[in-house]
């Protein structure tokens, strides 16, 4: 059964020029799995620094959610120095058009 998965990606420090220098391949690379994703992007810092990405993605498992991430030309530049992966239960909120209970 497809679930939600969040995906919560921390870049290293200084990595900002292989962000943009990798942006193009990586937004080719969106443009194919978007039937994927939930919602996508990338996380800033109060200046408005890169610090991030977030992704929200359909998989059966954190595993699968995991090997779909290391497909992104960002995962394989190596630009993250963490990666979190969480089941998410969407109940509330706009984007779930109110509440599900």
């Amino acid at each position: 059964m497809e679930k939600l998965y969040t995906i919560i990606c921390h870049d290293k420090p200084d990595v900002t020029p292989v962000r943009k220098q990798k942006l193009l391949e990586h937004l080719a690379h969106i443009e194919k799995v978007m039937n994927e994703i939930a919602v996508a992007g990338p996380l800033y810092d109060e200046e408005e620094n890169f610090v991030g990405s977030l992704l929200v993605v359909k998989a059966d498992t954190a595993a699968a959610a995991r090997e779909f991430l290391e497909q992104d030309p960002y995962y394989q530049a190596g630009i993250w120095k963490g990666i979190e992966i969480r089941r998410l239960s969407s109940v509330a909120g706009e984007w779930v058009g109110g509440k599900t209970w």
